[in-house]
């Protein structure tokens, strides 16, 4: 199945298959997205199926699926309460970038490299000419790139699943919620507050996405750790920012703050990753 997929014009497929998603989901009486963000979905589910496959697109989709349940937990609480997602937790445009955007880069990254517009030479990136094919070496760097960008891309969806579901689990379900710099008690939804219960659930989102991401080929058993550790990592110093600038600077969104979160995860995972090799070497 998975072959005769590969065989079609993959833009075909992208553009067919998701325009088929937004009509589904522009007639669901349930929205998920706002239509601005359906549009802007369209176009990152697009971006992501060409450049990774359908197996990138596995990982993208698990996030938004699952992302969008958890926001939905304990919806009429959190509503009352004042500390629910803005429109009931339909995606704008800002939500979508906010969490895609740090694995919307690392796919188009690897589609770059498999297009043949650069070549890696282990000196430098040259753009592609007429030149002979690289060296072995060049070509082992190629694999190596292209194994750390799919890292840093599952990385970043780990982590975003993860803050995604320890905030609306900790904000549904957190009976003792702390703020992170100094673990004084402060009201659920407090920027910067963390739960056991919903520190343990992002855990879990973390791990389930994740092993998503080996399931389909993208990452091995130790990109499973990896990620699951730089979620962790990463959500604990968006923690850190939310606790201590976010209301400083309003140009500090929670979408910017998400980017940022996003960016974490994935450098944290990539640069776990050269301390393993550079350890076994």
């Amino acid at each position: 199945m998975s072959s005769l997929i590969d065989s079609v014009n993959p833009w075909l497929v992208a553009v067919g298959l998701n325009t088929i998603l937004l009509g589904l989901a522009w007639i669901a009486p349930k929205k998920l997205l706002t239509p601005a963000g359906l549009f802007h979905a369209w176009f990152l589910a697009i971006l992501i199926w060409v450049t990774l496959g359908w197996q990138g697109y596995a990982v993208v989709m698990f996030y938004f699926l699952v992302g969008s349940g958890v926001t939905r937990i304990g919806m009429a609480q959190k509503e009352a309460e004042g500390i629910a997602e803005k429109r009931s937790g339909a995606r704008g445009p800002e939500n979508v970038w906010g969490s895609a955007l740090t694995g919307a880069l690392c796919a188009l990254g690897v589609g770059i490299i498999n297009s043949g517009f650069i070549v890696l030479s282990p000196q430098f990136l040259v753009p592609n000419t007429s030149t002979p094919a690289p060296s072995s070496e060049a070509e082992m760097l190629s694999t190596s790139l292209q194994s750390l960008l799919l890292l840093g891309y599952v990385a970043s969806f780990s982590t975003k699943l993860a803050d995604t579901t320890a905030s609306e689990v900790g904000k549904a379900y957190g009976k003792s919620t702390f703020l992170i710099t100094t673990l004084q008690s402060v009201p659920r939804g407090t920027e910067g507050a963390v739960s056991l219960e919903g520190t343990l659930a992002g855990i879990v989102a973390s791990v389930a996405i994740a092993f998503v991401g080996w399931g389909v080929g993208l990452i091995d058993l130790l990109g499973v750790a990896l990620c699951v550790l730089a979620a962790f990592i990463a959500n604990n110093l968006e923690s850190v920012i939310g606790a201590t600038l976010q209301s400083k600077y309003t140009w500090l969104t929670n979408e910017v703050v998400n980017i940022f979160n996003t960016l974490i995860g994935a450098i944290a995972a990539v640069l776990l990753a050269w301390t393993w090799i550079s350890i076994i070497k």
